[in-house]
């Protein structure tokens, strides 16, 4: 792969970033169905969230990977424990109805296609979508401008201005990263993520 420091060049606040830190990485479990379920209970993906609400509804049903065969011990033993909204427990049991009627490969499927298929399910907003395309299909050019952590490094790292079309001034930054969002976010993220360690 070529250098991230070359890829990044033409935005010298995440190549000063790159340079300074060792590339971010994760364990996808390449599994939708987990993996959205995760983000609905815990709204954040489970190996990325320091909650660890879903890990504990998980145990409690003693599942060790949420499937749709083991969906209804973990309701039974898992989500009856936790305080859920009736919109979120709403939300996961239309996700279950739509994964019972469509047998699809999400793999297989484009961007776009991943979009239209999960935004059919009331409940499963952009973000949700986004993480789903950059932490567990690894897609290189995902751009979450939903999220929360990122809004708030890229309004300081760039002196962004939170109360006017904060959207489109991430869009014009991330112009520069040549169809590789993914991997400038998850610098970005990281960056973040150690600063606040210190």
């Amino acid at each position: 792969m070529t250098n991230p420091a070359i890829i990044f060049n033409d935005d010298p606040i995440l190549r000063k970033i790159v340079q300074e830190m060792p590339e971010p990485t994760f364990e996808s479990t390449g599994d939708v169905f987990h993996d959205l379920v995760s983000c609905v209970v815990e709204q954040q993906i489970h190996y990325k969230s320091t909650k660890r609400i879903f890990a504990r509804a998980l145990e409690r049903a003693s599942i060790t990977h949420l499937s749709i065969e083991n969906f209804s011990a973990f309701e039974e033993f898992g989500l009856s424990q936790l305080k859920l909204s009736e919109r979120k427990l709403q939300t996961l049991l239309l996700f279950v109805d739509y994964w019972n009627k469509n047998k699809l490969d999400f793999k297989t499927l484009t961007d776009d296609e991943v979009r239209h298929e999960l935004s059919t399910i009331n409940g499963i907003g952009n973000w949700t979508i986004d993480m789903i395309l950059l932490y567990t299909l690894e897609r290189p050019n995902i751009f979450p401008y939903d999220d929360f952590h990122l809004k708030q490094i890229m309004i300081e790292l760039y002196q962004l201005n939170p109360a006017s079309k904060l959207k489109q001034q991430m869009q014009e930054v991330a112009q520069s990263w040549a169809n590789q969002s993914s991997l400038a976010v998850l610098y970005l993220l990281e960056h973040k993520k150690n600063r606040n360690k210190k």
